[in-house]
Formats: C-alpha cells, sequence, structure tokens
C-alpha cells in the first residue's frame, strides 16, 4: 500500500494562489507600484527585454513611478515601450528619468478592474479544484481501506477549502483596494 503525497497537492495548490497574487499585482489600485511596469518590454538593441534590465523603476510618490533609464541612448525606446503598453499611461522624460504619473481611476474603470480581478480569483479556484480531482482520483486509485480512503478524501477537501477561502480572501481585499483609491 503505497503512501499517497498529500504535499504535492498543497504545493500546486499553493503555486494556483501564488500567480493569482502575482496577477493582483499588476492590477492598478491608483497607487505606485513598480509591478504595474513588470511587463512592459522595451525593443533595445536589436531585442526586447523587461523594462527592469533597461532602468531601474520606482514610487517615489503615491501616484507616481520614475524609471531611471541606465543608458541615455534608450529612453526614447522605454518611453515607448510605457506609451504602448496598454496601461494607459502617458510618460514624461526627462534627461534618462522618465517620469510616469498615475492618472485617478473613473468609476467605470473601477468596476472593470473589480471585474478582471474576480475572473482572476476564479481561474485560481478552478486551478485549486482541479488540484482536488487530482488527488480524490488518485486516493481511490490508491489501495486502502475504505476509511484511509475517506480520511485521505477529507483532507484534500479541507486543503481545497482553506485555499478556496484564501482566494476569496484575497479577492476581496483587493476589491477594497481598488475601490478605496
Amino acid at each position: 500500500m503505497a503512501e499517497l503525497n498529500l504535499n504535492d497537492f498543497e504545493r500546486r495548490m499553493q503555486g494556483a494562489f501564488d500567480m493569482l497574487s502575482k496577477e493582483f499585482q499588476g492590477l492598478r489600485t491608483g497607487r505606485a507600484s513598480t509591478s504595474l511596469l513588470d511587463n512592459v518590454m522595451v525593443e533595445v538593441y536589436g531585442s526586447k527585454m523587461p523594462i527592469n534590465q533597461v532602468g531601474s523603476v520606482s514610487a517615489p510618490e503615491p501616484r507616481l513611478l520614475t524609471v531611471q533609464v541606465w543608458d541615455a541612448n534608450n529612453t526614447k525606446a522605454v518611453e515607448k515601450a510605457i506609451s504602448s503598453a496598454g496601461l494607459g499611461l502617458n510618460p514624461q522624460p526627462s534627461g534618462t528619468l522618465i517620469r510616469v504619473p498615475l492618472p485617478g481611476l473613473t468609476e467605470e474603470r473601477r468596476l472593470e478592474l473589480v471585474k478582471v480581478a474576480s475572473k482572476y480569483a476564479e481561474q485560481a479556484k478552478v486551478a485549486v479544484r482541479n488540484v482536488r480531482r487530482e488527488g480524490m482520483e488518485s486516493a481511490k486509485k490508491n489501495k486502502m481501506s475504505e476509511d484511509e480512503l475517506k480520511k485521505t478524501e477529507d483532507k484534500i477537501q479541507k486543503m481545497t477549502d482553506n485555499w478556496i477561502k484564501k482566494i476569496d480572501d484575497a479577492v476581496s481585499h483587493k476589491e477594497q483596494e481598488i475601490k478605496q483609491v
């Protein structure tokens, strides 16, 4: 009778939650966050590079990001990349420093962001449920007594309930963050 490794299922559920957290970082809440520019790719030296490889991004004020470009020849490329990233940002270059003011959020945009946050949370829940389903199938295939099977299934269900609650709490917190701005 082989022992079913529940830690693997726990780790995979944690992975779904971690991915949700990463997606939430990219959602703009009106407060400057350097992670807002993480996905911006800059075309320099004949290839596309993440913005953090051509300059340092910081948030000196609640509604301002700055990008200190390391090579003055790349300033225009960084400015263009930020403008065309689809984030609704208007970079303002000043030498090798690019200021990126964050405009206030309209009520319409806030509602849109809440919907996006909910969609991300639902995707994470689906991932957690898929891990639960795989865990339950593995438990049934594993040769164990009825009592052991029931205990294992209960453990997997408790694990699932725990991660679903964490996802619900995270999306609730993100929605409050979006609405407060």
